[in-house]
């Protein structure tokens, strides 16, 4: 008989009631730092994984349809994709997604956690493949918010890739009507911003509505996007807000010129992908129509 695996696992739970376990080829990094605990392991399936606070953040196999869904609807609709925030972004692949197009002259990414950086390039360099190397690329590692209210500049695009807004989370303190009207003054005319925001599955598309909803406030536009990440093992969703421009109804030749004009070859993000993306399941309409909570 064939010898039996003897695999440890990294256990993330969804809920006390639900986990889902990860084989661990290889463990890499296992800390704390001045901010969050952070884990760089190697699943066999899933291959190299970030984990922060016990959730993953993203995984060698898909991390593209995750980062390239966050970043190229905003950028396929921006006016003007010149300068790009990025909020947070640690791993680097949300900086290097926004790189790929040649229109943009600079991206800043404000990230507050230097370890994440630092291990990110030391272990996951697959994740940015040179973007923080790129001479339009300016990182800081600091204070988003710090940051926002010591600048003047104002950019076409702002991408959010932050962490979930749980109570332990250093990115709690980034979600509510405070910081979105601070965000929001440093938009340029016509200009995007868009935020990973949590989960979009039936059973927990709470959160996720409770931002929609807090967004309203802010903006003409706000509109939600989803799509399946395997290494999450759910429904992500993400925020489309602007005072110009919906994202939901680009036209395709739009989108085409646009993922014509990128470096590199795309794995998810086309224009049927960004229909899909935009094609909402039934019981999200109907609980981002409903009244409830806000930040």
């Amino acid at each position: 008989m064939p010898k039996t695996q003897r695999w440890q696992w990294y256990v993330e739970e969804f809920a006390p009631s639900e986990q889902h376990h990860h084989a661990i080829d290889e463990l890499y990094y296992s800390g704390r730092s001045a901010f969050q605990q952070i884990a760089v392991l190697r699943s066999p399936v899933f291959g190299k994984m970030l984990v922060i606070d016990g959730d993953t953040q993203s995984a060698q196999v898909d991390e593209r349809i995750y980062h390239e869904t966050l970043v190229h609807p905003a950028l396929a609709g921006a006016a003007d994709r010149r300068e790009v925030l990025v909020i947070g972004g640690g791993e680097g692949a949300t900086l290097r997604e926004v790189l790929r197009c040649p229109d943009v002259v600079a991206c800043t990414m404000v990230d507050i956690d230097a370890l994440v950086v630092e291990l990110s390039k030391r272990y996951l360099a697959e994740w940015s493949q040179g973007a923080f190397d790129d001479a339009r690329a300016r990182v800081i590692v600091g204070d988003a918010l710090e940051f926002m209210r010591a600048t003047s500049e104002r950019y076409g695009v702002i991408l959010s890739d932050l962490t979930e807004p749980l109570e332990d989370s250093p990115s709690n303190p980034l979600f509510n009507d405070e910081v979105f009207e601070l965000i929001k003054s440093r938009l340029a005319e016509g200009g995007v911003y868009v935020l990973q925001a949590s989960t979009g599955a039936a059973i927990n598309a709470g959160l996720h509505c409770k931002m929609a909803r807090t967004l309203r406030r802010h903006y003409a536009h706000v509109v939600s996007f989803v799509t399946h990440v395997p290494a999450f093992d759910t429904e992500w969703a993400f925020l489309a807000c602007s005072d110009r421009i919906a994202l939901a109804g680009l036209e395709s030749a739009r989108i085409d010129a646009y993922c014509a004009a990128l470096s590199g070859e795309s794995f998810f993000y086309d224009s049927t992908t960004h229909r899909r993306l935009f094609a909402l399941p039934l019981y999200l309409r109907r609980m981002l129509a409903a009244s409830g909570d806000t930040f």
